[in-house]
C-alpha cells in the first residue's frame, strides 16, 4: 500500500487566474430550422377559415419554443410582453414533392394548457 498524501493545496493565485465563462452565444437561425411567422388575429382567423376547422383542433408550440426565434415579430411582440396565449404561428417547410409545405400551430405557455 503506497502511503496517503494530503490532498493539494490550491493557492490564490490560481484561483484569480481562472479563465471566467464565456458569455452565452447570440441566438442564430439554424439552416434546418424552417421559418416561423407569428400571424396578426385576422390572419389567424383567415387562415382558421380557410382550413375549416377550430384553434383546439391546431397542433400546440410552445412560446419557449427556440424555432419561434427566427421571427422579428414574434421576438418584438415578446419583449413588449403582449399576450401570446392563443396566437396562430405558420411555419413554411421546403417540400420536393409540394414545393413548399405549409404548416399552422396554436401558441401556448405552458404544457398543462
Amino acid at each position: 500500500m503506497s502511503p496517503s498524501r494530503p490532498p493539494a493545496r490550491r493557492s490564490k493565485k490560481a484561483k484569480a487566474n481562472a479563465v471566467p465563462p464565456p458569455p452565452p452565444r447570440p441566438f442564430t437561425a439554424h439552416h434546418l430550422v424552417p421559418p416561423h411567422e407569428l400571424l396578426s388575429e385576422a390572419d389567424g382567423q383567415a387562415a382558421l377559415k380557410a382550413l375549416a376547422t377550430s384553434i383546439e383542433r391546431l397542433p400546440k408550440i410552445l412560446v419557449t419554443d427556440p424555432g419561434l426565434k427566427t421571427d422579428p415579430k414574434f421576438v418584438a411582440a415578446r419583449e413588449a410582453r403582449e399576450p401570446l396565449n392563443g396566437r396562430i404561428i405558420r411555419v413554411r417547410r421546403p417540400s420536393s414533392t409540394a414545393g413548399l409545405a405549409v404548416a399552422y400551430r396554436v401558441l401556448i405557455q405552458n404544457l398543462g394548457e
